[in-house]
């Protein structure tokens, strides 16, 4: 589930990234093929999650590693931990409530219908120890230092970009349950984020 996040004020945005996000409204339960503001140093949006261990083992993904290469902004994420035969959902987010950016690549592509459609994808690596109890993998959240690495262009060692994609720090990072209203994206309100019971961790 890491393809579902939220991304709420969009002042933050503007303010942490010094970027203009036109047309752009908060969002509570992100879903894949919906429009999401990305941080694209070539200015720059088939793809919805991409492995650190094989984002380069194709020419054309090596490519998007070393030349396409873009910022996903968020301020929390949802996953869902198996419970017997069912899957509760959690919220993740950073401690400090700040912005973040998932590490992505991004291409253009043609639609079958012939329009012209700018993509992005999460990459994800394995779990940190909040994570473990949720899911073996977690989207790549990068550190200030990293976004500013990820984002150079000049830039091109595919070993050292691969360095970056880490396990975000788990202390940094908290985690709670919440409804099963995050599993329709037709439910896209703040009752999305409303905890449920006491499980925080």
């Amino acid at each position: 589930m890491c393809g579902r996040f939220t991304f709420i004020d969009i002042e933050d945005i503007r303010e942490r990234f010094k970027a203009e996000p036109i047309h752009l409204k908060p969002n509570y339960n992100v879903a894949p093929t919906q429009n999401v503001p990305v941080i694209n140093p070539a200015i720059g949006h088939k793809m919805i999650n991409a492995r650190t261990e094989t984002v380069d083992d194709k020419p054309r993904c090596k490519h998007r590693l070393q030349r396409k290469r873009c910022l996903i902004v968020a301020d929390g994420f949802y996953d869902r931990k198996k419970e017997g035969r069912t899957k509760r959902p959690y919220r993740i987010t950073l401690k400090n409530k700040e912005l973040f950016g998932f590490a992505g690549p991004w291409d253009t592509w043609k639609s079958p219908d012939g329009d012209i459609v700018n993509s992005c994808t999460i990459i994800t690596t394995t779990h940190n120890e909040l994570m473990a109890g949720i899911h073996d993998r977690m989207p790549v959240i990068l550190s200030r230092d990293a976004e500013r690495a990820w984002l150079d262009q000049s830039i091109v060692d595919a070993g050292y970009l691969k360095s970056l994609l880490v396990p975000y720090p788990a202390e940094s990072m908290i985690a709670y349950e919440v409804s099963e209203l995050v599993n329709s994206v037709k439910n896209n309100g703040p009752e999305c984020l409303v905890p449920v019971g006491a499980k925080l961790f």
